[in-house]
C-alpha cells in the first residue's frame, strides 16, 4: 500500500491554494476535478447538492488535495486542538525556519508564537489547520 494523497477541506479555495503554493507546493492541474454530485455524495456521505471542486498540489512525492464545497450551509472552518482524536497536523521540513514563518504570515496563515522552540514551530493555514514546520537536516 502507498499513500495516494491527503485531503484537506478548505473554505476559500484560491486563498488556500495561494497559501500552499507559497510554501512550495506546485499545482497538478491535470488531476483537478469537479465530479458529479450523485457519485460524490454517495462516496463522501454528503447529501446533494455537493458542489465539490478538488485541486491537487504536489511537493516532492507528497500530494495535498484541497477540497472545496460550493453548497449552502457547509460547516464553518474549525481550528481543532492537538488532543482531539483524528488527524492532528501536517508536518513539513523547510529550508529555513525563519523564512517559512515570514511566508506563513504573508500568505494569510497564523504563527503560534508560543510554540516556537527554535527547532520547530506550529502554524495555522487560512482555515486553522495546524502545520508543524521543522528545519531540514
Amino acid at each position: 500500500m502507498i499513500v495516494n494523497h491527503v485531503g484537506l477541506c478548505v473554505s476559500d479555495l484560491r486563498a488556500s491554494q495561494r497559501f500552499y503554493e507559497g510554501l512550495g507546493f506546485e499545482h497538478d492541474a491535470a488531476r483537478d476535478l469537479q465530479p458529479p454530485d450523485a457519485v460524490t455524495g454517495r462516496l463522501l456521505g454528503i447529501e446533494p447538492p455537493v458542489g465539490l471542486t478538488a485541486v491537487y498540489l504536489r511537493r516532492d512525492e507528497f500530494t495535498l488535495e484541497l477540497l472545496h464545497y460550493r453548497r449552502p450551509d457547509n460547516p464553518a472552518s474549525n481550528a481543532r486542538p492537538m488532543n482531539q482524536p483524528g488527524l492532528t497536523h501536517l508536518s513539513f521540513s523547510v529550508d529555513e525556519l525563519d523564512s517559512a514563518i515570514e511566508a506563513v504570515c504573508a500568505l494569510g496563515g497564523e504563527v503560534i508564537e508560543s510554540s516556537n522552540i527554535g527547532l520547530a514551530v506550529m502554524v495555522r493555514d487560512p482555515d486553522g489547520q495546524l502545520l508543524e514546520l521543522l528545519p531540514k537536516r
